[in-house]
């Protein structure tokens, strides 16, 4: 496992000093390399032992592409992560497609797509755009970000220009399948219900996307709707997940050195686990929202906020173990255009999000240090 780590990280590091920076190449390599470090006052984060102190945080990617003419685009990311249990073991493939514009107003691409949903969906694997270490766990689950990330299928989009008055209209519809990751969050709530998975169960997921660019300069509203199912079986049992459908709506508002932003989803689904031959029925009812603002202090330093709830509104919405509630406050440094590091304190009640295994305290103050590499 940390054979393959350090093979990465050095592969993102000589490649990022070999490959030339300039946009007009035909063929680019860029990547970035992340090692963090997580610390709780109380229970365990995310699979790791959080509570006395854990640096199994790192991420790094690397990606490919080329334009092979004016319109047509291919490319590929691959990317190694460890958090907590989580991850390691293995080079997974975030993305792989070809993208063919036709025109402003009309698209294509295919492979392994990013599933363009919300706000930050399509750029969560990206840690360098983010001033966050960790996005509003509700929408951006870190445990289970290669499932959320993409899809194997298509999408047709295109930007739509309404004029000076109305703005401009983009669109995605999208459509294919995916799996749940044998190394995600998923699968080990999965194995803890007693269910290990050697196959990955999997289902189809279609949607599309709706971001309107406003007249007014740097507003952008938006909304997203999903519909996915999940469906696999094991020799200890199997799960299947109805179609469900998860609409979400957004905004964010940018002015020089200022950004806000917020959400508000809902994620209901219904279906069956079967442990051996015994089916146990499942319900669940998630809604969730966040805001956020952040400023650029100085070129070089940035600082932000966010709160975000969520609740399981088919269950009892008091219970510790079916809400999740999160502030954060963050801060992000610049050394130069490769290197930065940023520092984030999360204060949570709750646990209906991100805590596996025993966890007894309905509080956990969480400070999560990272540096990262990119080029």
């Amino acid at each position: 496992m940390k054979r393959i780590s350090l093979v990465l990280f050095a592969l993102v590091i000589a490649a990022g000093v070999v490959t030339a920076q300039d946009s007009e190449q035909k063929f680019q390599i860029h990547g970035f390399a992340t090692q963090g470090f997580l610390y709780s006052s109380a229970n365990n984060y995310l699979s790791a032992k959080t509570s006395d102190g854990s640096p199994r945080w790192s991420d790094a990617a690397i990606s490919f592409g080329s334009s092979l003419s004016d319109k047509l685009r291919i490319g590929v990311q691959l990317h190694f992560e460890q958090l907590g249990e989580l991850g390691g073991q293995h080079v997974g493939i975030d993305w792989a497609s070809g993208d063919f514009k036709v025109n402003d107003k009309l698209g294509f691409r295919a492979g392994k797509v990013k599933t363009v949903y919300g706000l930050f969906n399509d750029s969560q694997d990206v840690d360098s755009v983010h001033l966050w270490s960790l996005l509003p766990e509700p929408f951006y689950a870190p445990d289970n970000k290669s499932f959320n990330l993409s899809h194997w299928g298509g999408d047709v989009y295109g930007t739509l220009n309404l004029g000076r008055k109305l703005g401009k209209l983009s669109y995605t519809a999208f459509g294919g399948e995916r799996s749940l990751d044998l190394n995600g969050g998923y699968m080990m709530q999965l194995t803890n219900f007693g269910i290990p998975f050697t196959t990955a169960p999997s289902g189809e997921v279609f949607g599309g996307d709706l971001r309107w660019r406003t007249p007014a300069k740097g507003l952008v509203l938006g909304s997203s709707i999903a519909s996915t199912n999940v469906e696999g079986t094991s020799p200890a049992g199997a799960i299947n997940i109805n179609k469900s459908v998860s609409p979400v709506f957004y905004a964010k508002y940018e002015k020089g050195k200022f950004f806000a932003g917020g959400e508000y989803k809902r994620f209901p689904y219904s279906g069956t686990l079967t442990v051996g031959t015994f089916p146990v029925p499942q319900s669940y009812d998630q809604h969730s929202w966040y805001v956020m603002t952040s400023y650029r202090v100085t070129p070089k330093m940035s600082l932000g906020t966010y709160y975000t709830q969520a609740e399981d509104r088919a269950s009892d919405t008091s219970h510790v173990g079916n809400y999740f509630k999160d502030w954060t406050v963050s801060s992000r440094y610049d050394f130069n255009q490769y290197f930065y590091a940023k520092a984030e304190g999360h204060f949570i009640d709750g646990r209906g999000l991100g805590f596996y295994g025993t966890n007894n305290d309905s509080r956990t103050n969480l400070m999560a240090l990272k540096v990262g590499f990119v080029f």
